[in-house]
């Protein structure tokens, strides 16, 4: 990393590159949201505001004291019967709306869990690699290996994802076979 006149470092070309990939690629994915996403997101958005839990403080204070005929208003749902109508119907439109506002979230979410996957899986490849490089030069030069023979050789042999999801499988239905 390169430090600027103010002594800040600044940070690398590769992680500014991606960092723009990455924006450039949300504001793509923004863009393409249909009419009906950007709709549940902006009422998920307000609905979680204070904004929202102010106005329906003042709005059920007014509902309620006027139909307790504190206001001197002629009470239009004396038993409340009215409000506590109104409050079902929108809590299930605000539950439906948050849902799916969440499913999308779990969508993204996916996505960006398979991409780290990606990315560990090629790192764990390139790493393997460059121990089996490393051994070898070693090797040819003559030098003690620091490390147990048999340790370098199980690090420098490839992982196969398959198999490990197979063998934590095997390992979750042990627990649960014990749990029951």
């Amino acid at each position: 990393m390169k430090e600027d006149k103010a002594g800040s470092a600044q940070t690398a070309r590769i992680v500014e590159r991606n960092i723009f990939a990455l924006l450039e690629r949300q504001n793509i994915e923004e863009g393409n949201k249909k009419f009906e996403e950007r709709v549940a997101d902006a009422v998920t958005r307000f609905t979680g505001s204070m904004v929202f839990v102010y106005i329906h403080l003042i709005l059920f204070a007014i509902w309620i004291t006027w139909n307790m005929g504190l206001l001197g208003l002629k009470p239009f749902d004396a038993s409340l019967v009215v409000l506590a109508m109104v409050a079902s119907v929108e809590a299930i439109f605000l539950s439906t709306f948050v849902l799916i506002s969440q499913n999308r979230m779990n969508e993204k979410a996916d996505k960006r869990a398979e991409l780290n996957l990606q990315i560990s899986l090629l790192a764990e490849h390139e790493i393997t690699r460059l121990i089996t490089l490393n051994t070898a030069m070693a090797k040819k030069m003559g030098l003690e290996d620091t490390y147990d023979d048999m340790e370098i050789e199980e690090l420098s042999k490839d992982v196969h994802p398959e198999k490990i999801m197979d063998m934590m499988e095997q390992i979750n239905e042990g627990k649960n076979r014990k749990q029951q």
